[in-house]
């Protein structure tokens, strides 16, 4: 069922074991209060490529411009947000502006974006065909169950040729917006962490550009069809609660993130399947 505040038990498990260490941390590892810039600066992100730029920024820029950084990973899309909402951490550095839209209004938090730094292209992908037309009629498709993504997905497909979209379609996007539906496609709706793992259960899935690195999977090679980076509103951004945007050490991390340095290290690591947005 298609629910953004909706985790598998196992997921959510993790998360809050995750949560609850770095809440129980020593007074040294734990987020800074909003009017306490001395400490650590504590950051949640998703382990791929978030956690990896981050720890790139960690081992070769922080030092040097005086920023004590910590990296604490989450495999979901839900306690980022909400950690850095309460305080547990100081920032966040996953999500995209209509998933953090998206989440604000349904949650009632108050998590702003502070820069910009990569897009994870979304694509197509499949362990039984290897063109997109070739699926059969009737085919299942895996996509995200957070309204965001799910929409993204779909918005993918018809953007294709796969399915067609009603007009005016926006972010809410849903199976039942599908106007014409010409291979009789069937859709299943798991979570966004779950998708890449449900290839050989299905004909084919939709997966986050993370989630699909995370796998294994080369998206820039091995995707079936690919997220057009261009214009995209899909960016991923360095985010906090709103008042703590004229932290210094958030600052500091801004600019690191955007440094020419980290743009060669993405372009090195992942090859274009992650693309420096500035």
């Amino acid at each position: 069922m298609r629910n953004t505040a909706k985790l598998s038990t196992a997921v959510l498990a993790a998360g809050a074991l995750t949560f609850g260490l770095t809440a129980c941390g020593s007074g040294t590892d734990s987020a800074s209060s909003s009017s306490d810039y001395s400490g650590p600066l504590i950051v949640a992100a998703s382990p791929t490529p978030h956690a990896e730029i981050l720890d790139f920024v960690k081992k070769n820029l922080a030092k040097k411009a005086g920023l004590d950084l910590r990296v604490k990973e989450f495999q979901d899309y839900i306690v980022p947000n909400t950690a850095t909402e309460d305080g547990s951490v100081d920032a966040n550095y996953f999500q995209n502006q209509p998933y953090l839209d998206d989440f604000n209004k349904k949650r009632g938090t108050h998590i702003v974006p502070v820069v910009t730094v990569h897009l994870e292209p979304l694509g197509l992908y499949s362990h039984k065909v290897k063109k997109a037309d070739a699926l059969k009629s009737g085919a299942t498709v895996a996509v995200p169950n957070d309204a965001v993504n799910e929409a993204r997905a779909l918005k993918l497909l018809a953007a294709n040729g796969l399915i067609t979209l009603k007009d005016g379609v926006g972010n809410e996007a849903t199976p039942q917006d599908i106007s014409k539906n010409p291979k009789n496609l069937k859709f299943k709706e798991v979570e966004a962490a779950q998708t890449a793992r449900s290839l050989d259960d299905v004909d084919a899935a939709v997966v986050n550009g993370n989630y699909a690195i995370s796998a294994g999977i080369k998206p820039a090679k091995e995707a079936l069809v690919l997220e057009s980076a261009k214009n995209s509103p899909y960016g991923n951004f360095l985010a906090v609660k709103k008042g703590n945007e004229k932290d210094p050490r958030v600052k500091k991390l801004a600019k690191l993130l955007t440094s020419p340095e980290v743009k060669k290290f993405i372009e090195d690591k992942y090859q274009g399947s992650v693309i420096p947005s500035f």
